[in-house]
């Protein structure tokens, strides 16, 4: 199965004015190798459509994850980051057709009110609860298989956990 490509994909780093960056606990994973009760955080993210470029695609998964087009792109990481699926996922998960994903990594600045933020404009919804967290916080709240993909974004991204 590891002869299967990689989905590609964008990711959304959206810090607020005070630096702080967004994460929310997906619906459809408990614990992902961590305590059961703490559930799996992560930043936005989603795959890229047919024709779609990943700026707009990264904004589109904002609408559609979080409810929100209040931001703009600030940064690019510079090159695909990519992580490969457990073993017991390849040929399951992603549909089957992928052994990973191969990802677009973006800084926003987020440019509305907490209240713009909202989880339920897009059934099923992904995520259930959403907060800001120190940029440094966010590898160790993934303990899978995107720890060291959020260990690399955050230290590219440092530059921007800083208030407005």
């Amino acid at each position: 199965m590891t002869d299967l490509p990689y989905r590609p994909n964008v990711g959304a780093l959206l810090f607020n004015r005070q630096g702080m960056v967004l994460v929310a606990r997906r619906t459809d994973m408990e614990g992902a190798g961590g305590p059961p009760d703490q559930g799996v955080w992560q930043c936005p993210q989603g795959g890229i459509d047919a024709g779609e470029d990943p700026q707009s695609a990264v904004l589109r998964e904002l609408h559609e994850e979080i409810g929100t087009n209040a931001a703009e792109i600030i940064g690019t990481y510079p090159e695909w980051l990519s992580y490969d699926l457990p073993a017991h996922l390849i040929g399951k998960a992603l549909g089957g057709r992928y052994r990973g994903q191969t990802q677009q990594w973006f800084a926003l600045r987020f440019t509305g009110q907490d209240s713009d933020i909202r989880l339920d404009t897009h059934l099923p919804a992904e995520f259930d609860l959403w907060k800001w967290v120190r940029l440094e916080q966010l590898p160790h709240l993934n303990v899978g298989i995107k720890k060291d993909i959020y260990t690399r974004l955050a230290a590219y991204f440092a530059r921007y956990a800083v208030a407005a």
